[in-house]
Formats: structure tokens, C-alpha cells, sequence
């Protein structure tokens, strides 16, 4: 049984989740798109994507949105627009900023949803920058307290 897990979940699956898991809690910053493409659990171990403007650490997640997981290809990147479609062609991902402004109220209303099911599972870490935006700083004691009144 462990060498078929191990086998179907690719080279080096349950080293990346043993190294996943040892992973500190990641300080609340702002991304920009281009340093959010850095977190796609390949360059490095810790996996974030993007739901609604809001960034979350999906790291423990790392068997569905690892290189090797089947929502990999929403790693590091704004997963909103493949989310609300329910589209995991790479096509549906955009490599500028998407406002989602051609999406439809049932189609955003599927974005909301996903959103609050990432919050309620996976860490909160910061917000996904528009071009021209300023990141916020954060202090220390908002850092360690849960943003759930985001915008």
C-alpha cells in the first residue's frame, strides 16, 4: 500500500510534505503577480495562490496544489477566473492582472464561495496587488491576528 501511495504521488510526494510541514507561518505581506508566480511549490516549497485579490498559503495542501497535485496549475498565480469557470486549462489563467469584471453574478458568486472555503482551511496571508498598487505594511500584532475583514 505505502509503495503505491508513493508511487502516485510522484518523486519526492511525501518529502515535500514532510518539508511543507516544517515550514514556519508565513509573515501577512502583499503580492504583486510576479512575486506571487514565486510560491508555486516548485521554485519554492511553499505553495500560495490567489482567490478574489486575497492570498492564501495553500502549502499544507501541497498533494492537490503541488507541481504533481491536480489543481497545480492554480500554484502562485490569481486561481479566481479558473475557479468561478471550473476551468483547469492553463488558458483560463491569466498572466496579467484580472479585474473579473466579464464574469457573470453566477460565475463571481462561485469565486465569493471558494473564497470563504479557502479562508475557513488554509492560512490567510495577504492581499494580490493591482499594477500601481502600494502593499500595506503590516504590523507584528496584526500579523498574528485573523483578517477576516478584508476587503
Amino acid at each position: 500500500l505505502y509503495l503505491r501511495w508513493g508511487t502516485r504521488s510522484g518523486p519526492g510526494g511525501a518529502a515535500r510534505q514532510s518539508q511543507a510541514a516544517a515550514l514556519p507561518r508565513m509573515k501577512r505581506r502583499d503580492f504583486s503577480l510576479e512575486q506571487l508566480r514565486e510560491f508555486d511549490g516548485a521554485r519554492n516549497p511553499r505553495i500560495l495562490l490567489a482567490v478574489n485579490g486575497k492570498v492564501f498559503d495553500v502549502t499544507k495542501g501541497c498533494k492537490f496544489y503541488g507541481p504533481e497535485g491536480p489543481y497545480g496549475i492554480f500554484a502562485g498565480r490569481d486561481a479566481s477566473r479558473g475557479l468561478a469557470t471550473f476551468c483547469l486549462d492553463k488558458d483560463a489563467l491569466r498572466d496579467e492582472y484580472d479585474d473579473l469584471s466579464d464574469l457573470n453574478a453566477v460565475q463571481m458568486e462561485s469565486v465569493r464561495e471558494w473564497e470563504m472555503q479557502f479562508k475557513e482551511k488554509y492560512d490567510y496571508v495577504g492581499r494580490l496587488l493591482k499594477p500601481g498598487e502600494e502593499p500595506s505594511e503590516y504590523t507584528d500584532e496584526e500579523d498574528t491576528k485573523d483578517h477576516t475583514k478584508q476587503e
